[in-house]
Formats: structure tokens, C-alpha cells, sequence
């Protein structure tokens, strides 16, 4: 079980404490963001807080990867640069200190052509790590100026996404900018498009039962021609 308290001599929160400081941050972000009156919204936030709160209680492993990089994490320094400037600077500052030992993926088995330079995401926490958890998985998205992440959905699990710097748009639906968060039901398609000037950084949470989230497999959807 990868929610059980780890043995004394095995790497934790509290002995490597820029892990413990990103998940408190994360804690900030899904205590203080405004629900916009949503109650489904509001839940959803609720149970992300209770899921940190375990991990932060029980003092969770930490299994810190290999770093692994893509050719989009050319942009991380500017996306990070920026979010420091911005309403979650303090958020953007935490992550940053765990920069250096992200594992960097793709998630796909096939990433379109297009994808291959302008996207990637780093977990923090899930079922692999770094921090060890089988009921909730964060991490980060990293998107390159002017990309488009074609229409996906997930298979059982609630998704959001906090913006800490640049800005994306869902479904050409809004604007979202830093400080602003992205909700997605279970198998809601979504499609994200990146404005032209900026790199877009956004912290991102699924909640599901623990198959759905130990065995997602993520498609993209076919366009209409």
C-alpha cells in the first residue's frame, strides 16, 4: 500500500522538506481559490485538501526520480520567471525548488508530431511519485507558446487545473491566467489552447478511485475531418 507510514530509513516529506513545502503550497492553493459559488467545484477541492492533508500528516515517502527532460522544458525558466511575478508567486517559488528533480513525461504511447516540442508533465505526487500516493496524483503541465493539446478526456477521475503563469483557454471557453482554475468532470472532453507570447505553467490534480487512477490510459480524440 503507497499510503501506508513509511519505514524511519526510507526518504520522507519531513527529510526533504522542498517536497513537504510544494504539497503545503498545493494545500494553499485548493483551501484559498475561490469555488465561484460551484458546489461540485467546492467538493472537488475539499477532497484534494483532505488527500494532502493525509499525505502531510503521515510524513509520505518521497521516491525522488531520475530528472528527465523534453524539448519543452526549454521554456520552464521563463514559465517560473513569470509565476513568481504573479498572484501564486509562492507556489511558483516551491515548485521551483523541486525543479531540478522533475521527471519530465509525455503520458502518451503515440504523442502527435506536434506535441513532441511544445508539451510535457512532471508528477508530484501519485501512485509512482515522487511522493507516494494511491488516492490522489499531482503534478504540473508545462505548454509552449502557441500550442493546442488536442481533445482528450480521463476515464473515472475529476481533474483541475490551477494557472500559475501564462494563459490557456478549454474548449474556447474563457481565459484562464494565473490565479484561475480549470474544472473537469469525469470523461469531459477537453481540449487547451496556449496563447502566442507566453509559456503556459499549470498545477494540476485527479481525483478518482484508485484503479482509475493507477490505470489511466489517456487517447487523444480523433478530429472530424
Amino acid at each position: 500500500m503507497t499510503d501506508q507510514t513509511p519505514p524511519p530509513d526510507v526518504p520522507t516529506l519531513r527529510s526533504l522538506p522542498n517536497w513537504r513545502y510544494m504539497l503545503q503550497e498545493c494545500d494553499e492553493l485548493y483551501r484559498y481559490l475561490p469555488a465561484g459559488g460551484s458546489e461540485r467545484i467546492r467538493g472537488h477541492q475539499r477532497k484534494v485538501r483532505e488527500a494532502i492533508s493525509r499525505l502531510l500528516k503521515r510524513n509520505g515517502e518521497v521516491r525522488v526520480q531520475p530528472p528527465a527532460g523534453k524539448p519543452v522544458t526549454a521554456h520552464l525558466r521563463r514559465a517560473l520567471d513569470e509565476g513568481r511575478q504573479g498572484v501564486l508567486a509562492p507556489a511558483a517559488r516551491a515548485l521551483d525548488a523541486v525543479a531540478p528533480c522533475l521527471s519530465w513525461q509525455y503520458g502518451y504511447e503515440k504523442v502527435p508530431k506536434g506535441l513532441q516540442n511544445t508539451f510535457a508533465y512532471a508528477e508530484l505526487a501519485g501512485a509512482h511519485g515522487p511522493v507516494m500516493s494511491d488516492e490522489i496524483i499531482l503534478g504540473v503541465v508545462l505548454f509552449a507558446p502557441g500550442c493546442t493539446y488536442p481533445a482528450h478526456a480521463h476515464k473515472g477521475i475529476t481533474e483541475s487545473y490551477v494557472c500559475l503563469s501564462g494563459a490557456v483557454s478549454e474548449n474556447h471557453q474563457g481565459v484562464y491566467v494565473p490565479g484561475s482554475m480549470i474544472f473537469n468532470p469525469p470523461d469531459h472532453l477537453h481540449r487547451i489552447t496556449v496563447g502566442d507570447r507566453e509559456p503556459a505553467l499549470l498545477i494540476y490534480a485527479w481525483i478518482g478511485d484508485k484503479a482509475d487512477l493507477h490505470d489511466q490510459k489517456m487517447v487523444f480524440t480523433r478530429s472530424r475531418k
